[in-house]
C-alpha cells in the first residue's frame, strides 16, 4: 500500500509552491489534480501519470465519491500518490472527506499546506487583513453549498468580523452585498474582488457594498475572492485617485493635440 499526499498547489503561480510540495511532485507516481492547477506546476511531476479530477462551477465536475475511490485504488498500485489541490487543502478543499475515506481504507496520508487564495489576494493588493486599530478579526467564508446540503449560515460570521474574504462568491456578489448591508454593514464598506491572484492575468476591482449590490458582475474566467472590510479603504482610494489623474492627463493631451 502506497502513501497519499494531499498537497496544496497554492493560488496559481508555480513558484509559490512549498519546497516539500515540489519534491513530492518530482517523486510522484500518479497525480490527481484540480482543474485550475497551473501547467508549470504539473510539469514538475516528470514521471507521473495525471488524472484531472477538478470541479468547476457551472460545468461538468468530478464527483467526490469517485475521487475518494480513485485515491484508494491509486494507493494500492503506486508508492507515491499526490492529490494536488488549489490553494490550501484544508480551506474549502473537501480535504476532510478524502482524509476520512483514506483512513477508513487503511491508507496512510499526509497533508502538505499551500498558500490559500485569501492570503494571496491580500498580498497582491498590498493590504494586510489585520491592522492595528482597524481589523483584529478575520473570517474566511463561502456562501456556496453542495446539492442536498443545508444553507450556509455565513452572514453572522461575516458581520462579526472586521475583515472578510468570501470564496466562490462572485456569482452571487449582488445578493451577498445586499445581505451584508441588510445585516448592518455600512453601504460604504470597501470591497476588493481579485481574480486569478498571483497569475499574469490577475484582475482587481475596487468598489463598495452599495455599488456591488446595484450592479451585476461579468462572468469571471478564473477564481475570484471577494474581500470586504475597512482595511481596503486606503487601497481603493489610491486606485481611484490614480484613475482620475490618468483620465485628466488623457483629456489634457487630447486638448493639446486638438
Amino acid at each position: 500500500m502506497g502513501k497519499v499526499y494531499l498537497v496544496g498547489a497554492g493560488p496559481g503561480a508555480p513558484d509559490l509552491l512549498t519546497l516539500r510540495a515540489a519534491r513530492l511532485l518530482e517523486a510522484a507516481d500518479i497525480v490527481l489534480h484540480d482543474a485550475l492547477v497551473h501547467p508549470d506546476t504539473l510539469a514538475l511531476a516528470t514521471r507521473a501519470r495525471f488524472i484531472n479530477v477538478g470541479k468547476r462551477y457551472g460545468k461538468v465536475s468530478t464527483e467526490q465519491r469517485f475521487i475518494n475511490r480513485a485515491l484508494i485504488e491509486a494507493a494500492r498500485t503506486h508508492d507515491v500518490v499526490v492529490r494536488l489541490k488549489g490553494g490550501d487543502p484544508m480551506i474549502f478543499g473537501r480535504a476532510q472527506e478524502e482524509l476520512d475515506a483514506l483512513a477508513a481504507a487503511g491508507v496512510d496520508c499526509e497533508v502538505v499546506p499551500g498558500v490559500t487564495a485569501a492570503l494571496a489576494a491580500a498580498a497582491a493588493l498590498g493590504v494586510s487583513l489585520t491592522r492595528r486599530g482597524v481589523a483584529r478579526t478575520v473570517s474566511f467564508l463561502t456562501p456556496r453549498v453542495g446539492r442536498g446540503e443545508t444553507a450556509s449560515e455565513w452572514l453572522p460570521a461575516a458581520l462579526a468580523a472586521d475583515s472578510v474574504v468570501l470564496y466562490m462568491a462572485a456569482g452571487a456578489s449582488r445578493s451577498i452585498a445586499a445581505s451584508l448591508i441588510g445585516g448592518g454593514k455600512p453601504p460604504t464598506t470597501p470591497v476588493a474582488l481579485v481574480e486569478s491572484a498571483t497569475l499574469p492575468d490577475e484582475r482587481r476591482l475596487f468598489t463598495t457594498l452599495a455599488e456591488l449590490a446595484a450592479s451585476e458582475l461579468a462572468r469571471a474566467s478564473g477564481p475570484v475572492v471577494m474581500c470586504v472590510g475597512a482595511v481596503f479603504r486606503d487601497r481603493s482610494g489610491v486606485d481611484a485617485i490614480d484613475t482620475e489623474s490618468l483620465m485628466r492627463r488623457i483629456d489634457a493631451e487630447r486638448c493639446q493635440t486638438g
